[in-house]
């Protein structure tokens, strides 16, 4: 298992995608930085592209790796190998590679500007989302063999996640105004990784003001212990549910 891991990091790291995301990241973050005389707004600008450009990255590329990796994985299985070491080789393979690239190209220019808890949050969350995106990108190239379907389909997961359920979150709020719904907004909250890492940064940034008087109840959840320990629970959750879904399918996929 472990030469495995180490022979698909390497080959990972070595893609010039992934150089080329980690060179780019970091360009970004430095000029965020650098260019904002208010740290604030530096951290919002990045908080931004962690929260869109970073799962982006990560579902179409573990996606078309896997595919591309269709004849390496078929030689594995013919191999004296059981099928559930073999999956989550590449899974870990792919998950610690693309952290590393986040880790260097956006979390040392965090800690470096910013070396309080607020850039650690950051860092965890932003390595967070780039292994959920891994198992949920996975999980889908498992479950469709064509490859452009298989890509079609992240794209719109990511669309789903990114823009449409903030839309759909508006939409309720609109539609049952005339009752409470800043405590279940909580639990709606946990059906979105990406929407949970958002809430739980702004929150620790001080401006739920922005988010009116939702975000007062949001901050006197999330703002608590155990807020914050639903909060990795969760994403904990999110990396467990797609890598247990897909490791059931590759299991018993006739390749």
């Amino acid at each position: 298992m472990k030469k495995i891991i180490k022979y698909v990091t390497w080959d990972i790291l070595r893609n010039k995608i992934v150089l080329v995301y980690t060179v780019i990241l970091l360009i970004t973050s430095l000029s965020v930085f650098g260019l904002e005389d208010n740290a604030t707004k530096g951290l919002l600008s990045l908080l931004n592209i962690i929260l869109l450009i970073i799962p982006l990255v990560c579902i179409i590329f573990s996606t078309i790796y896997i595919y591309n990796s269709n004849e390496f994985i078929e030689l594995l299985v013919s191999q004296p190998l059981k099928r559930k070491t073999i999956w989550l080789s590449l899974y870990t393979g792919l998950a610690v590679s693309l952290s590393l690239s986040f880790f260097v190209g956006a979390g040392i220019p965090l800690l470096i500007y910013h070396p309080n808890i607020l850039g650690l949050l950051m860092c965890v969350v932003g390595v967070s989302l780039s292994i959920i995106f891994v198992g949920i990108a996975m999980l889908a190239a498992v479950k469709t063999r064509d490859k452009a379907k298989g890509i079609g389909v992240v794209i719109l997961l990511w669309l789903y996640f990114s823009l449409l359920f903030d839309g759909l979150v508006l939409f309720l709020l609109f539609q049952f105004a005339d009752y409470p719904l800043e405590k279940p907004m909580i639990a709606i909250s946990a059906l979105n990784p990406i929407d949970l890492g958002r809430v739980l940064i702004m929150l620790q940034m001080d401006v739920a003001a922005m988010l009116g008087y939702t975000g007062a109840v949001l901050k006197e959840f999330f703002g608590s212990t155990k807020g914050i320990i639903f909060a990795f629970i969760v994403l904990l959750f999110w990396i467990a549910m797609p890598l247990f879904l897909s490791l059931r399918k590759f299991k018993s996929k006739d390749l």
